[in-house]
Formats: C-alpha cells, sequence, structure tokens
C-alpha cells in the first residue's frame, strides 16, 4: 500500500491542524493506520494508531484528549486531528501501515509502509 501524508503546516499555540493520510494500491481497510512522529534530532516515535476496522484506536500518553485519529475506508483516507497543539508537538509525522490485517503497534519497527512526512510547526 503507498501512504501519502498532507496537512502538515504552522500553527499557534493551542491551535488545530488535521492531518491526511492518503492511500492508494491494496485494499486500505484492511490495514491498520498509525502516526509516528520525529522531532530533530530524537527518535521516531508512536503518536496514535487505529485498527484496520476503526473500532479500535490507541495513542501515546502525552496526546490522549487532544489529539484524534480516525478513517474513512471510502476515501482510502487516514486522519489525525490535532488540537490545543503545544510546542513539543512540533515535528515531521509520518503516517505508516503495518501488514495485511495486522494488529496496531507502537513499535516503529513493525511499520512495513511508510508514507513521506509532512512538517507540523507549532508557533508560542
Amino acid at each position: 500500500v503507498q501512504l501519502q501524508a498532507s496537512g502538515g503546516g504552522l500553527a499557534q499555540a493551542g491551535g488545530s491542524l488535521r492531518l491526511s493520510c492518503a492511500a492508494s494500491g491494496r485494499t486500505f481497510s484492511n490495514y491498520a493506520i498509525h502516526w509516528f512522529r520525529q522531532a530533530p534530532g530524537k527518535e521516531r516515535e508512536f503518536v496514535a494508531a487505529i485498527s484496520w476496522s476503526g473500532g479500535s484506536t490507541y495513542y501515546v500518553d502525552s496526546v490522549k484528549g487532544r489529539f484524534t485519529i480516525s478513517r474513512d475506508n471510502a476515501k482510502n483516507t487516514g486522519y489525525l486531528q490535532m488540537n490545543s497543539l503545544k510546542s513539543e508537538d512540533a515535528a515531521v509525522y509520518y503516517c505508516g501501515a503495518t501488514h495485511y490485517l495486522a494488529t496496531m503497534t507502537t513499535n516503529v519497527n513493525n511499520i512495513r509502509y511508510w508514507g513521506q512526512g509532512t512538517l507540523v510547526t507549532v508557533s508560542r
């Protein structure tokens, strides 16, 4: 499956952005979708995941209550709604997918397919 992330940009602290992850090539609804992020000088870290059915989601503690992951299988697109942005949310955000019908993961090494990153900048 090919993934393309978009929607990054500049937001003020406390503001919002919505990232999109458009998929093509394989049946999107068969893949759990994940968002990871990587700040300069840091390792890529897990942010959120949604199961292939959309029935389950999981978040890193630092974004719970502020970020919402969702998917629209009819549009082959996943989303990450980011509200109440903080300076520490600034990073390049990547969407990723695991294997066919695999469960969600927080381990970056389990991601088989990556989209290109989209940069999120948060101003104070």
